[in-house]
């Protein structure tokens, strides 16, 4: 098996543990949740680094032009991140981050800049309910109760 086989097969493993985790309620939100997000951010860097520098910075178009698959790849990419932004943008204009910045930085660097978008909201976030400020809703991704591990409510 390769090596790029193997990341592969462990990355798709990390997800499926993670939703089942979110599943069963595991995952909340807690103190420290934004290292996390942080954390991922700062490898998913590190591996892109070395991917640019064993293939050059625009291997990736050379991968999503080869075939449609790539293409459908390419595709799938650009839609989890339009979903992603549209998800992050509100609260971080609530907490009054430069949003053309963090746009700049998720248009060169795809879920790299998502992941510290996430980090930075969870942060204050967290900050803002230590402070004593007027809580964040949980409504929103990311909120501070189990908002998001609730079973939605009726009308």
């Amino acid at each position: 098996m390769t090596m790029e086989t193997i990341l592969a097969v462990a990355g798709a493993l990390a997800f499926l543990i993670y939703v089942l985790l979110t599943l069963t309620g595991w995952v909340r939100m807690r103190p420290g949740t934004w290292l996390l997000p942080a954390a991922l951010a700062v490898l998913f860097f590190l591996g892109s680094l070395a991917a640019v520098w064993k293939e050059s910075p625009l291997g990736f178009w050379t991968e999503h032009t080869r075939n449609l698959w790539g293409t459908q790849i390419w595709f799938d990419l650009l839609l989890a991140a339009a979903l992603a932004w549209t998800l992050l943008a509100a609260p971080a204009r609530k907490h009054r981050m430069a949003l053309p910045v963090w746009l700049l930085l998720v248009l060169v660097s795809g879920s790299i800049g998502l992941l510290a978008m996430a980090a930075r909201i969870l942060y204050l976030r967290q900050h803002q309910a230590l402070d004593g400020d007027s809580p964040v809703s949980s409504a929103e991704p990311g909120g501070t109760d189990e908002g998001a591990n609730a079973a939605p409510k009726g009308r």
